[in-house]
């Protein structure tokens, strides 16, 4: 039985974090990944994405036929956040890092190259297996924007696992938030502010009113609100007369997230009519939350998958949204593991090399599971 070769791995995931992907280029990240996969025996093609995002590549599609009727779907994102170019990773103890002033590219690039290495083993032994779809997708870190763009023949899988979340191998995601964010913009009228205030209707107040009357932070467990920024520009001694503000709220309860949804509206317009002004609010569903109970079929596969390779499965919810988000709404099953990587966004971020070759290993057992019969 073949097993993941390690070597091979870390001088992947080394490859792909000197390669620059900061989102929106990440076309030569995508000629790389296409390379590995197609010399594994993988038919490789792009999506026509690019016009949509606006990116130098669509998402990378690519397939390695099975011998059992079922596919298992490997789901990583191609962008890093900045700053990520230049990355030069520096392999002390066991612990992977960037030895300048950037991030390491972990996120996501330790799922590029689990994916990757999993196709290959898969490839190289000859044995029964499910057919494998690699899901390699742009502009994640900016809203999810390229698996937005994914068409529903792309996505279709029997279980779809997104390598995309931090801590140790063993965790599985079986919850994330449905998430709005609201751009609101009032408007009041300006005035000299040294020679006649009352005149003047102050937008930067309706705007400072409005987030006095709403309830931020952690509402409960499953629930968070926040005011992301506030803009307006203009002169000291003019009462403004415009205000730009932002914010969000999401919840791993869909009906709880409508609420604080509403009562932020709410805030935001009663705040412009008790001054006089007007407020024009857009509120944009960024994703849908997902959860899965503990008794799914793809969450006790995963789990025996886990315990095969000698690791605990965790599972756990989470506040963020991934891809794993977006393919769910479309109706894939789908769930997130958790891929070693810590520190992530940062300059600080680090990959142990033994949670890479467990994340690799994880996804290789869960493959032979299908192959016997598991997520039909």
């Amino acid at each position: 039985m073949t097993r993941v070769d390690a070597a091979r791995l870390l001088s992947t995931f080394l490859d792909l974090v000197r390669i620059d992907s900061p989102t929106g280029s990440e076309a030569a990240c995508a000629s790389y990944c296409a390379e590995a996969l197609q010399a594994a025996g993988c038919t490789v093609r792009f999506d026509d994405s690019a016009a949509a995002t606006g990116s130098d590549t669509g998402n990378l599609i690519a397939i390695l036929p099975g011998t059992v009727p079922s596919t298992l779907g490997l789901s990583a994102h191609m962008d890093c956040v900045e700053p990520c170019r230049g990355v030069v990773p520096r392999v002390s103890e066991g612990l992977i890092v960037s030895a300048g002033e950037t991030v390491l590219g972990a996120d996501d690039k330790v799922g590029l190259a689990a994916a990757i290495e999993v196709l290959r083993c898969l490839a190289e032994s000859g044995e029964d297996g499910p057919t494998v779809k690699a899901i390699f997708t742009v502009q994640e870190e900016i809203g999810l924007h390229g698996a937005k763009q994914l068409s529903v023949a792309d996505s279709a899988c029997d279980l779809c696992l997104v390598l995309d979340a931090d801590g140790t191998p063993g965790g599985i995601v079986v919850g994330a938030p449905t998430h709005y964010t609201f751009a609101a913009e009032f408007t009041g009228r300006a005035a000299h502010a040294g020679l006649e205030p009352e005149r003047g209707i102050s937008a930067i107040r309706m705007a400072v009113d409005a987030i006095s009357h709403m309830e931020l932070g952690k509402l409960d467990s499953a629930t968070t609100a926040n005011v992301g920024s506030i803009r307006s520009d203009g002169a000291t001694n003019v009462v403004a007369a415009r205000c730009e503000l932002t914010g969000e709220c999401r919840s791993l309860d869909r009906e709880r997230v409508e609420a604080v949804r509403d009562e932020m509206d709410a805030a935001l317009k009663s705040a412009a009519d008790e001054h006089g002004g007007s407020v024009e609010v857009v509120w944009t569903r960024e994703y849908e939350g997902f959860s899965a109970p503990a008794d799914d079929t793809a969450v006790q596969l995963v789990s025996a998958a886990c315990e095969d390779v000698g690791l605990t499965p965790r599972l756990y919810t989470t506040g963020g949204g991934s891809d794993a988000n977006v393919l769910s709404a479309m109706g894939v099953h789908t769930l997130a593991l958790a891929c070693g990587m810590s520190g992530v966004h940062g300059t600080g971020e680090h990959l142990a090399v033994a949670d890479m070759e467990a994340l690799a290993a994880l996804v290789l057992a869960v493959a032979r599971r299908m192959a016997s019969g598991g997520v039909a």
